[in-house]
């Protein structure tokens, strides 16, 4: 379901539980009362994803291991998600989802083309992106790590993680005009 979707669901019952407090706002001009309810379901929905952070960093964490061993970069997950988690490795992108059967998609860096990041207004408004990889994968040509918290730092991550794999591996960029 998209951001905008979960705030309209959102603000449709912050109107609804207003009507049911028996709450007097006529004295509160409509536009305000507008503002009001918008920034309560803001506010709610970075809440909510701040509690599930919480919860999924909760697990124990993976030990270190030796320089040459791939090492995490960083993870994450969807805004408001419970049941999709994105790790971003000195090797791979892997994607997991499902909350009791699960699904786990490998993407290997040397094989990424092109990285992008996207933010729509609502997007903007609570810090999160879609960050898309398009690449020569043989069961996925193209991933896409939705509504991630601070998308352009994530991106970077990513980028420089390429970088370095494509380096490591001795790949070089070539551009034909």
């Amino acid at each position: 379901m998209s951001i905008e979707k979960i705030r309209a669901q959102l603000i449709s019952s912050i109107w609804q539980a207003v009507a049911q407090s028996g709450v007097d706002l006529s004295s509160v001009p409509q536009d305000q009362q507008e503002k009001l309810v918008a920034k309560i379901a803001d506010n709610a929905m970075v809440t909510m994803d701040s509690i599930l952070e919480e919860e999924a960093s909760s697990k124990p964490g993976e030990e270190k291991q030796d320089p040459q061993a791939e090492q995490v970069l960083w993870q994450g997950r969807p805004f408001l998600s419970m049941v999709e988690n994105y790790t971003i490795t000195t090797e791979r992108i892997k994607i997991t989802k499902g909350l009791l059967a699960r699904n786990v998609e490998n993407f290997e860096l040397i094989r990424i083309q092109d990285i992008d990041y996207k933010q729509g207004v609502t997007e903007r408004m609570v810090g999160v992106g879609d960050i898309n990889v398009r690449g020569q994968d043989a069961s996925e040509p193209q991933v896409v790590l939705r509504n991630v918290s601070n998308p352009e730092e994530v991106y970077n991550v990513l980028r420089k993680a390429w970088m370095d794999a494509r380096k490591r591996y001795g790949l070089q960029f070539r551009e034909y005009m």
